[in-house]
């Protein structure tokens, strides 16, 4: 873990994409004895052994609580496919490549010419002799399939293996362990699918996914502390040139122990200033103490970090090889590629800051409860607990202070894992088992890769051939819709433009499911949409040329509308009604794991950049989606409803009254076959009169804000500051006179920020703009303003690199920035700072009815000209 500030502004500069994939490739020398016999083991990880050459899988004994190793032995090899013939091949540059091993012939049903073909399967020694590097296989080809795909998930899609699901190994064979669900469960479930044969063949295949039990699985959380001569500079894990001076270990049966390097000139600390609860060692050779945490890392099946990827083992690593070991002596390597993670010999390293990254588990799972992906904040907002607050570095620190403030990091890395009933902790087990991915991915990865895995799932098991993206389109066309939004390629959801003002009493109606509702109901799937058959062109798309097949379900439909139906009709209702607490927990997860699924589904789905994207699906999903929610508008006019605003899959409705909401709701399911249910309720809503910018006060007194730029990271703390203030006058509103009482305490607010910026009585410390450094500053193409305020430092011999903390205020000349160790508070611009007081708050302001430059008694260029 990095210190205090830097761990707040890691990744500040630079957006972090969960979609980048790496192959869990294992290169170094590492001696794992495979099992013979085994107990019950869930599957936790599938790797590729570099050493082996073989697929290696991770097995946790659910009553030994120990992992167990099995390596491949089927022979499984790394392949891809051509449509070129065997003789073609051996006349190519195919044959001489040092990976090559050989050709076979197979046979795969193609699902866009709708009929068996025959391809050749190029077999090879090794995954990157397929693709990966430069030179690969699938680059001597004029067209390959299924040569993108990483080999340990090859290996996972052709041995139909589940990750999270059990296994055991018996006589040195790998045996799955069948978990049957009871049979009145299952049978009142599949008695939800009577009528859909397809769907419900799926959903008994998928039943156990769901009600197998998920065990609770020993493991640690870590963490370390380096020194630094510079606290504003993250020390580089590559370089690692500083010692590490403390680790903490926390696992999930309470022990908590803590390793202090001694140090010349560090504050001695008495016994009693320790944590009293854990167990602390002192080590005067760094070495020794690295000898001791690998240890501790073999000892875990599943160790824990929250950016150990990027920094806590990546340090480890590189510290131990710079003091001298060998490399078959550390337990971690880092796979290739832009975003490497490290991996962990003997166990799976899960690294909770890139899975907390995951946008569909910060809004789907997690509600939008925390918007910075720091250590501190989703500890605060989950846990409703925060790291030690520190006042010095971590390197001026007493060995106590010390001890204490690194096992809170890694006591708040566990309680992740283990508030809400192991919440976090089922959910990646469910999510394994429904994306098909190892543990390291799942927690990694983006949910694009996670229903890309799904869909490739699926296909091998029917043995379709899995389509390139260009072929999809080739095949079933563009999107011809034009889009209503600068960028995209198709038009998209419908949002009303809602009247400006104040409105008591609104209640929020939600479309269900709305997109994988469409995507079942209109058998929307690549395969089957613009299909070759005559008899299928009159089943069109409204306002669109398109047309869905009526002679087959699509494998997309038939698969999202399984996972729709199964957690809409039989999860989310049953969670609520089952008495047992242990099954309530379980039917809990299943259903918030579907949620972030199905939520998810058709934003990947309608994303260019997903490989199995087709524009027609697309298109076709958003203009059902429109003419859903117009007619249903429509409708609830009809009935005498308000409906004052409507936005992609949800319409507000004022003053609502109970009979006419469930008539609606009752047309919208027989009418246009979708759920309609009640999402949320205002006490008030205030619109500004733009789509998708308004604020709202729920029932709770929660304060919902739509718009809003103002909690951005890199805001400076006086705006910070004011924002909270904001927010704590608005939950207070109950009545239309108290909305005018908090307006003008809003209004009184605002002009106080205002009168302390003109008359420069915020420090430059609250004035500051913070942002990391993720390269040289010689390295960038454009000078920003952090880069800037960078190479002002340098000028002044302060040494600046990547990982330093460029802290920076605005000032009036040239170049219009300065590091706040340079600055004066009289050189501050105030006028670029009432910018930032507009941009954070002009929006919100104007929802409540109230006008920016007439609080502050200035004049925008905007509204000059406009005189």
């Amino acid at each position: 873990m990095v210190s205090r500030l830097l761990e707040e502004y890691f990744e500040v500069e630079e957006g972090f994409e969960a979609e980048y994939e790496e192959e869990l490739y294992i290169p170094e020398k590492v001696e794992l004895k495979p099992a013979r016999n085994t107990g019950v083991c869930i599957l936790l990880s599938v790797s590729y052994s570099g050493e082996a050459k073989k697929a290696l899988l991770k097995l946790y004994d659910v009553e030994k609580r120990i992992m167990h190793f099995w390596y491949d032995d089927s022979g499984h090899k790394p392949y891809c496919l051509t449509d070129m013939n065997i003789e073609d091949l051996k006349r190519s540059k195919v044959v001489s490549h040092p990976g090559f091993l050989g050709f076979e012939r197979v046979k795969k049903f193609d699902v866009l010419k709708e009929r068996e073909v025959e391809l050749t399967k190029i077999i090879a020694s090794d995954p990157l002799a397929i693709g990966g590097r430069r030179g690969a296989i699938r680059d001597l080809l004029p067209k390959a399939w299924e040569a993108d795909i990483k080999y340990h998930n090859c290996y996972i899609f052709d041995r139909q293996l589940v990750p999270g699901m059990f296994y055991k190994v018996e006589n040195g064979k790998l045996v799955k362990v069948d978990v049957e669900p009871s049979g009145e469960e299952s049978e009142e479930v599949l008695k939800l699918f009577e009528d859909q044969v397809a769907i419900k063949e799926l959903a008994k295949e998928w039943l156990p996914l769901f009600l197998a039990p998920i065990p609770d699985i020993r493991r640690a959380a870590i963490d370390i502390e380096v020194y630094s001569p510079d606290p504003d500079k993250l020390p580089n894990p590559k370089e690692a040139l500083y010692p590490i001076i403390a680790f903490s270990l926390v696992d999930s049966d309470g022990r908590k122990l803590v390793f202090l390097l001694r140090r010349e000139n560090v504050e001695s600390s008495q016994p009693d200033e320790f944590p009293q609860d854990c167990e602390v060692r002192f080590f005067y050779d760094e070495y020794k103490m690295l000898e001791e945490i690998f240890k501790l890392l073999c000892e875990y099946p599943v160790i824990l970090t929250f950016n150990g990827d990027n920094f806590d083992l990546n340090y480890i690593l590189h510290r131990a090889l710079k003091l001298g070991f060998s490399r078959d002596k550390v337990p971690i390597s880092m796979t290739a590629g832009e975003n490497p993670a490290a991996l962990l010999a003997s166990s799976v390293h899960v690294d909770l800051y890139k899975f907390f990254h995951n946008k569909s588990i910060q809004g789907y799972a997690f509600s939008n409860k925390y918007r910075d992906v720091t250590l501190d904040a989703v500890a605060e907002a989950l846990l409703s607990v925060r790291k030690i607050q520190l006042k010095d570095s971590v390197s001026q620190l007493s060995y106590a202070q010390l001890a204490s403030y690194c096992l809170r990091d890694a006591e708040l890395v566990m309680q992740f894992t283990k508030f809400n009933d192991n919440l976090v902790m089922k959910l990646v087990i469910l999510f394994m088992r429904i994306a098909k991915m190892s543990m390291e991915d799942v927690t990694r990865q983006g949910i694009s890769n996670w229903i890309r895995n799904m869909l490739y799932f699926e296909h091998r098991k029917r043995n379709y051939l899995i389509p390139r993206k260009d072929e999809i389109i080739a095949v079933k066309g563009q999107a011809v819709t034009e889009a209503r939004i600068k960028g995209k390629k198709y038009m998209g959801a419908i949002v009303l433009k809602p009247p400006a003002g104040v409105y008591f009493n609104v209640a929020v109606l939600d479309f269900t499911s709305l997109y994988p509702s469409i995507v079942k109901t209109r058998n929307l799937s690549y395969e089957v949409i613009n299909c070759n058959h005559p008899e299928c062109k009159s089943n069109t798309i409204p306002s669109t040329p398109h047309w869905v097949c009526v002679k087959k379900q699509g494998l997309t439909s038939i698969l999202i509308g399984m996972l729709r139906d199964i957690r809409a009709l039989w999860f989310k209702p049953m969670s609520r009604k089952v008495q047992d607490p242990a099954k309530r927990s379980l039917y809990e997860v299943v259903e918030k794991s579907l949620k972030v699924i199905l939520n998810a589904s058709y934003g990947v789905m309608g994303s260019s950049n997903f490989s199995l994207y087709c524009p027609p699906v697309a298109e076709s999903t958003t203009a059902i989606g429109r003419y859903i929610i117009t007619k249903t508008i429509e409708k609830a006019q009809s009935l005498g409803l308000k409906v004052l605003y409507g936005d992609t899959d949800s319409i507000f409705i004022y003053e609502p009254e109970e009979l006419r909401i469930k008539e609606l709701m009752r047309w919208a399911e027989e009418e246009l076959k979708v759920d309609l249910d009640y999402d949320k309720h205002y006490k008030f809503v205030a619109f500004s009169g733009l789509k998708k910018n308004y604020v709202g006060v729920l029932v709770n007194g929660e304060v919902d804000i739509k718009g809003l730029v103002g909690k951005k990271r890199n805001t400076p703390p006086f705006l910070k500051e004011a924002f909270l203030n904001f927010v704590s006058l608005l939950s207070k509103v109950d009545t239309p006179e108290a909305f005018e009482r908090s307006k003008t305490l809003i209004r009184n607010l605002a002009r106080r920020v205002y009168d302390r910026l003109k008359e420069r009585r915020y420090s430059l410390d609250e004035l500051a703009f913070t942002v990391m450094l993720s390269k040289h500053p010689s390295e960038y193409a454009v000078s920003s303003q952090h880069v800037k305020a960078a190479k002002l430092l340098m000028a002044y011999k302060k040494n600046v690199d990547s990982g330093s903390i460029i802290r920076f205020v605005k000032v009036k000349g040239e170049p219009g920035v300065k590091p706040i160790q340079l600055a004066r508070i009289d050189e501050i611009d105030v006028d670029k700072y009432v910018e930032h007081m507009r941009t954070t708050f002009e929006q919100v302001l104007t929802a409540l009815g109230l006008d920016f430059d007439e609080i502050l008694g200035v004049k925008s260029i905007t509204s000059f000209f406009n005189k």
